[in-house]
């Protein structure tokens, strides 16, 4: 699915966060500027990785 999505130019969509299925892809298909400032959002807000651990968002 997500290969299909990539072809046609399509992104993810991540209304409650980019969990374990999408983490690894996710790099993949954003602006390398973008998933930086997610991960750098994540470590602010939650510094110890206690909310949602081992996730993008």
């Amino acid at each position: 699915m997500f290969g299909i999505v990539r072809k046609y130019g399509g992104s993810i969509s991540a209304e409650h966060g980019v969990g374990i299925v999408k983490r690894d892809y996710l790099p993949k298909v954003k602006d390398p500027v973008a998933y930086d400032l997610m991960r750098t959002l994540k470590r602010t807000l939650d510094p110890k990785g206690i909310l949602n651990p081992g996730k993008v968002l």
